[in-house]
């Protein structure tokens, strides 16, 4: 028999929230991946499973930055029309981002979409600017308000849900909490959640919220991932009258995670499963070992960053004129490790440098190229190259157009 559960007071929500008191495993569920799946026309929680264990949010700390972005629209506190200056610490952020330069200004419907679809870190620090004075101040507002929706276990350290000094939070419960009020309070808004692109300033942004592609029913709402928080997904499902919010968190790939979430929504949705049959490229094999063998530096560019944004390979970026590429690894691990052993150092010489990870094929070979962006010419990327020679980093200057 099912359980009424506590942690849903009844001041958050008018139908009690229940919970099944049968357990199950899905997919590649693991002792470090939470999951829940809610019913939103109901209130009950179908299933669960880790649910009040505390996850790095990662760009899903942006539901919380839109919700409040909403809410000011609503409230005729701001605009869709409305301009937004991006500050020099908004363009810093890491990818992904919009790629503004400080001074430039954003549409508050441009932040919108540029958050929703691609991720936008830049986008999402202005927005907290903008309505709070400082990243900071807007953290401890999302806090605030998420206490008030029911989101007991979440603590928000920016808009953005980069990795921060101070601990920033949340659990698979919260989340689900979270997507159920953006559905309850905006319902005209929701369905922009749906968006599988946008263009901006002239260039069509693909986003990577790949579950639409290949379930019937997805239409939303956020995908996440930094080396902290690992993999993490909330997923709404809407089937005839039934509308379910699924929730995976700590996934240890892209892959594992929206496979996880799809056998959670065919085991909780109406019927049980989707008459749609999943798209072709759902079912890619996945490709064979490699030798490990390091390949030189001096390749073609193939965008797909993995750190800071949301974790996966197919994304349009906005690149910078130049720039630099210190490797190009058949391991993603040896990458990343490189990235690591490197970021801190080329931040410290070129403070605007953003790495990242582009996986591409060379010669049969699957490749991770160890890159960093943010260089307005030759001569500032050739400048931070010969400085990791000296370093004994090998490095090479990329033009990108």
């Amino acid at each position: 028999m099912p359980v009424i559960d506590k942690w849903l007071g009844r001041k958050v929500f008018a139908a009690s929230l229940t919970i099944s008191a049968v357990l199950l495993s899905v997919g590649t569920a693991t002792a470090d991946v939470s999951w829940l799946v809610l019913d939103t026309q109901t209130g009950n929680v179908l299933g669960h499973e880790n649910a009040g264990k505390r996850h790095a949010p990662a760009s899903l700390a942006k539901l919380m930055t839109l919700y409040l972005t909403f809410e000011a629209i609503q409230q005729g506190k701001l605009g869709w029309d409305d301009e937004i200056v991006i500050s020099k610490n908004a363009a810093a952020k890491i990818p992904m981002k919009l790629w503004l330069k400080p001074g430039e200004t954003i549409s508050v419907r441009e932040a919108v979409n540029g958050m929703i679809v691609i991720s936008a870190n830049d986008a999402a620090a202005a927005v907290g600017e903008h309505l709070s004075g400082s990243e900071a101040t807007f953290a401890r507002l999302m806090t605030k308000r998420a206490r008030q929706l029911g989101l007991r276990n979440t603590i928000f350290a920016n808009p953005s849900g980069l990795t921060d000094q101070t601990s920033q939070l949340t659990t698979a419960r919260d989340m689900a909490v979270l997507g159920m009020a953006l559905e309850r309070d905006f319902p005209k808004q929701f369905g922009l959640f749906s968006q599988p692109s946008f263009v901006f300033r002239g260039k069509r942004l693909k986003g990577h919220n790949n579950l639409m592609h290949r379930y019937a029913g997805v239409d939303g709402l956020k995908t996440g991932y930094t080396a902290v928080s690992g993999y993490n997904l909330v997923s709404s499902l809407e089937q005839g009258k039934s509308h379910l919010i699924g929730v995976v968190l700590g996934g240890k790939t892209a892959r594992s995670r929206d496979d996880q979430m799809e056998a959670l929504l065919k085991r909780f949705g109406t019927k049980g499963s989707v008459t749609a049959t999943p798209l072709v490229a759902s079912n890619a094999p996945v490709p064979p070992r490699r030798p490990k063998r390091a390949i030189a530096p001096a390749e073609t560019m193939d965008a797909a960053p993995i750190e800071q944004g949301d974790g996966d390979t197919e994304i349009a970026l906005i690149p910078s004129a130049w720039q630099i590429q210190i490797g190009a690894l058949p391991s993603q691990t040896a990458a990343k490790a490189l990235l690591g052993n490197a970021q801190k150092f080329v931040r410290s010489i070129h403070g605007e440098a953003a790495g990242q990870i582009m996986q591409t094929q060379a010669h049969g070979t699957t490749l991770y190229r160890v890159r960093f962006d943010g260089f307005e010419d030759a001569k500032a990327a050739g400048k931070v190259c010969a400085t990791l020679k000296r370093q004994r980093f090998d490095c090479i200057a990329v033009k990108t157009n």
